[in-house]
C-alpha cells in the first residue's frame, strides 16, 4: 500500500494540476473572506458581526469553500485515468483494483489535509492584519475557532475523498466536474434558499460542511458541528466504498 500511495504522489506531482488547485482554493478563500470583513457592519447584512465570536467563527469557517477544489482534484485523480488510457496499465500493474482506488483515497485525504492546512494558514494571515485594521480585536485560542479551523481542514480533507469516490462512480471527467459543480453551487443553494425545503440543507454535504466548520447560513438551520462533522465524514465513506465497489467490478474498456 506505501508503494501504491507513493506511485499516486509521484503521479500527482508531475502535473502543474496540484498547484493550480491550491491556487485556486486560496483564491476563493481570499474572495469569501474579504465579502465577510468588507460588509462587515454595512445596514442589511444578515452575517454576524466580526466583534461577536459567532462572527469570527463564521469568517474563518467560509474558508470551507475551498474543498470545492480538492474535490475536482479527487475528481480529476481518478477519471483521469479512464480519459488519457491510463487504467489498463495502473491496473495490470497492480490486479487488485480494490488496493490502488483505497491508495488514491489515502492519497487525496492527506493531500487534502495539506490543503486544508494550508488555506487555514493564509485564512490566519488574512483576517489578523485586517481585523487589527478595523480595530476588532480577535483571539485564535478563544471564541470556538481552534475548533473551526480544525473543522475546516477536516472538511476539506473529506471533500477529497468525496472527489475520489465520485470519480470512481461515474468516470467521466467531465460529467463528473460539472455534475458536481452543478450540485454544489446550484442545487444546495437552491435547497437552502427556498423557504418550503431549506430545512433538508442541514443534511446535505454543503450543510453539513458548514456547520462543521462553523459558517453561517442566516435563516437556514443547520446541524451542531460535531454532528455535521459526522455526517460528513459518512459522506465521504459512502462514496469511497461505492466507488471502490464499482472500480473493482465494471470493466473498464
Amino acid at each position: 500500500m506505501i508503494r501504491l500511495v507513493g506511485g499516486e504522489v509521484r503521479k500527482l506531482a508531475t502535473t502543474m494540476l496540484w498547484l493550480w488547485m491550491l491556487l485556486g482554493a486560496i483564491a476563493i478563500t481570499a474572495m469569501f473572506m474579504s465579502f465577510v470583513i468588507g460588509f462587515d457592519g454595512t445596514e442589511g447584512n444578515p452575517q454576524p458581526p466580526l466583534s461577536t465570536p459567532e462572527g469570527q467563527r463564521n469568517l474563518f469557517g467560509v474558508a470551507g469553500a475551498a474543498g470545492v477544489f480538492v474535490l475536482i482534484l479527487g475528481i480529476i485523480a481518478i477519471t483521469g485515468e479512464f480519459r488519457h488510457q491510463t487504467v489498463t496499465p495502473t491496473f495490470l500493474a497492480t490486479p487488485h483494483r480494490g488496493r490502488v482506488v483505497i491508495a488514491k483515497l489515502v492519497t487525496y485525504a492527506l493531500v487534502g489535509i495539506g490543503y486544508g492546512i494550508l488555506v487555514a494558514l493564509f485564512s490566519i494571515a488574512l483576517a489578523l492584519p485586517w481585523l487589527s485594521a478595523k480595530d476588532i480585536d480577535l483571539s485564535l485560542a478563544d471564541n470556538g475557532i481552534p475548533g473551526t479551523i480544525a473543522g475546516t481542514i477536516a472538511g476539506i480533507a473529506v471533500y477529497s475523498v468525496l472527489g475520489v469516490g465520485v470519480g470512481a462512480l461515474i468516470r467521466n471527467q467531465i460529467a463528473a466536474v460539472v455534475g458536481s459543480l452543478v450540485y454544489l453551487y446550484v442545487i444546495e443553494a437552491f435547497v437552502s434558499a427556498l423557504p418550503t425545503i431549506r430545512d433538508y440543507y442541514q443534511y446535505l454535504p454543503g450543510g453539513a460542511n458548514a456547520a462543521l466548520t462553523g459558517a453561517t447560513q442566516p435563516g437556514t438551520p443547520l446541524l451542531e458541528p460535531w454532528q455535521g462533522g459526522l455526517l460528513l465524514v459518512a459522506y465521504g465513506v459512502v462514496f469511497a466504498v461505492a466507488g471502490t465497489w464499482f472500480a473493482v467490478r465494471r470493466d473498464v474498456s
